[in-house]
């Protein structure tokens, strides 16, 4: 314990600088069309609004629906390799490796991920296996984040529970999940503690690995 009068080095000393130069990849998984602006996205908005200019600047925004991606075909019990990806999976494969921070924004569609995350991550178990690229171990180490929005954050679980057991098979750092009130347009903006968590929740350091 700390002598009377003098605080403990926990309420002195600074918490760890976010690097500059750090660059996130926003996954857009809602199937809305384009321009169509909906609760999760406007969730992400507010949080990337929060970090610092040069981080803006730096981060790409990646909408998944409309990418051609090749449905997975199972070889791990045939071939068990796979070449390297093509068209939409191969621009989706660089923007993955050039990020150290991923961030999912989600809604949650049946209790669930949406379509267009699911064959996002099923490209993986193709890309462990590409002879060379090394994905595990150059995944090690970054970060996964989640924004999501659903109208019970109690049915929002599963789906959070899916992306972090993927975080934490991929030895990634897992910064957890910001949810906010989804379902009707314009809800999140009423969700007064979600916009204040958005402040915070991409500028504080991630944890250790999931």
């Amino acid at each position: 314990m700390a002598p009377s009068g003098v605080l403990p080095l926990s309420s002195v000393l600074p918490a760890p600088a976010m690097p500059a130069s750090r660059r996130l990849l926003f996954l857009l998984a809602s199937t809305r069309p384009e321009g169509v602006v909906g609760n999760t996205e406007t969730l992400a908005r507010h949080a990337a609004a929060a970090l610092p200019p040069p981080v803006q600047a730096q981060a790409e925004w990646l909408s998944l629906h409309g990418l051609q991606i090749p449905p997975f075909e199972d070889h791990r019990h045939g071939r068990a390799t796979y070449p390297m990806p093509e068209g939409d999976a191969a621009r989706l494969l660089q923007a993955t490796l050039a990020a150290d921070e991923l961030v999912f924004v989600m809604p949650v569609y049946w209790y669930s991920l949406p379509a267009t995350l699911k064959a996002y991550l099923d490209q993986w178990s193709a890309w462990l296996r590409v002879p060379g690229l090394d994905f595990k171990p150059r995944m090690a180490g970054r970060t996964l984040s989640l924004i999501t929005t659903s109208g019970d954050r109690a049915k929002a679980q599963p789906a959070i529970d899916s992306v972090r057991l993927c975080a934490q098979f991929m030895g990634m750092r897992w910064r957890g999940a910001l949810w906010g009130l989804g379902g009707v347009p314009g809800a999140v903006e009423q969700d007064r503690d979600a916009l204040q968590a958005a402040r915070t929740f991409l500028v504080e350091p991630a944890g250790d690995a999931a």
